[in-house]
């Protein structure tokens, strides 16, 4: 294995925008990373949500939803990427006594730290009769870099990194999630400088 080039792997990892960043899509971002390898990463944004909530989601795919707790959710945009597509991420699910085999899911990426992400629609179907997993963030699109994008972009300061906490995805209100994040670096968002990395 060659020694010159040994990526982090920051899969399970937050990228935080730097101030920057200017993108639309990507401006004061918080992308969790769902997986990163030679090839290139593939994450989800969690702090910028779609104009409709997950009841809204369901009767355009013909599910009903009967979960009351997931009514009112966001949808979010995950990314520039396929953005009629719906990806889920949600805690693992253990098998139980009750239901040993209703835990996998058609197509599902496991990522280190417990969480997956599935794009199968049968996850939709769980959730849609009251099952399924407990925490989840549904969204439209992904985002995606190629073989050495990432570490370009993390060359010229874009992203700052830190690793993932699940309680920020799930539990912390969209609004706080981008300074959450840069707490996690001991970090407010007064303290970075737009022209960080650029001389």
């Amino acid at each position: 294995m060659s020694e010159d080039f040994a990526p982090t792997n920051l899969t399970n990892h937050f990228l935080i925008a730097m101030p920057g960043l200017r993108d639309e899509v990507f401006s004061r971002s918080v992308v969790y990373v769902c997986e990163h390898s030679e090839r290139g990463a593939l994450g989800l944004v969690i702090n910028k949500t779609c104009d409709i909530d997950l009841r809204r989601l369901f009767e355009k795919v013909d599910l009903p939803l009967r979960r009351a707790d997931l009514s009112n959710a966001p949808v979010f945009q995950g990314g520039p990427v396929q953005t009629e597509r719906g990806f889920v991420l949600h805690e693992h699910i253990f098998p139980d006594a009750d239901r040993p085999i209703e835990t996998a899911y058609a197509s599902s990426l496991s990522i280190p730290g417990g969480l997956e992400m599935t794009t199968s629609k049968d996850v939709l179907e769980a959730l849609a009769s009251g099952a399924g997993p407990r925490k989840v963030l549904v969204s439209l699109g992904y985002a995606a870099w190629g073989e050495g994008q990432l570490e370009s972009e993390l060359s010229d300061n874009s992203w700052l990194t830190v690793a993932a906490r699940n309680s920020i995805i799930f539990d912390t209100p969209v609004a706080q999630r981008y300074d959450q994040a840069l707490l996690l670096l001991g970090f407010e968002s007064w303290m970075l400088s737009p022209d960080v990395g650029h001389s």
